[in-house]
Parts: C-alpha cells; structure tokens; sequence
C-alpha cells in the first residue's frame, strides 16, 4: 500500500522592524508583553504553528527582525496571522515589511524531481 501523500507545510518569513513603542520598554517588559499579549492569541485561535525568531538589525535598518514561521497547512497559517492582526505585535510594536511564503522544493514536487539540497563537510 503506497504511502499516503500529505500536503507540504507552509512557511512563512515574516520581515519585520520594531517601533518606537516595542524599543521604549525594558527587555522584561517586551518578554512580558509577548507572554501575556501575543503568545496566548495565537495559541488561543490556532494549532499545527511552530516559529523560530531571528534577530537582523545588527545588519538591517529597514528589517530588524525576521520571524519564520512553519504551520501544517495554509489554513493554520491564516488563522495565525488573523490572530497576530489583533494583537498590538501587528503595526503596534512591529511594522509588517514582508511576508515571503512558500512550501520548502514545491519545485521538486510538482516535477517529480529530487530536490536539491547541499551539505558542507
């Protein structure tokens, strides 16, 4: 029995920069606002979301921040950005500069093809 073929997962790049409002606060006061603000949305209104966050401005003026996002379907993914738009993360605290979406090698499956990777040794 062949393997059932599962939709590839969305991830989301999301460019992001800070506010003078996110800067003004203390670092606890910014870990606090996504721990009581944001964190509690997005697991209020969604599931199958996971994120890593990584830090640009020593390297960025226009994005200072890049948030990548992984969600099991496109559905997931809409309902989490539905929930970060009714938080104050969404054009409170950051400024939205891009959303890059895609499935990692789509290529590759809609070609029937290996895709391809590197790996440095």
């Amino acid at each position: 029995m062949p393997a059932e073929e599962t939709a590839p997962p969305v991830t989301a790049f999301m460019l992001i920069k800070t506010t003078p409002e996110w800067l003004a606060m203390t670092p606890q006061e910014r870990a606090d606002a996504f721990a009581t603000q944001v964190i509690p949305a997005i697991k209020a209104k969604t599931t199958g979301v996971r994120s890593r966050f990584y830090d640009t401005e020593f390297y960025s003026t226009r994005v200072t921040d890049v948030w990548v996002w992984e969600a099991d379907d496109h559905n997931a993914y809409q309902l989490l950005i539905d929930a970060l738009r009714e938080t104050p993360f969404w054009d409170r605290y950051f400024q939205v500069v891009d959303l890059l979406v895609g499935t990692e090698n789509g290529y590759a499956r809609t070609y029937g093809l290996d895709a391809v990777t590197t790996v440095s040794t």
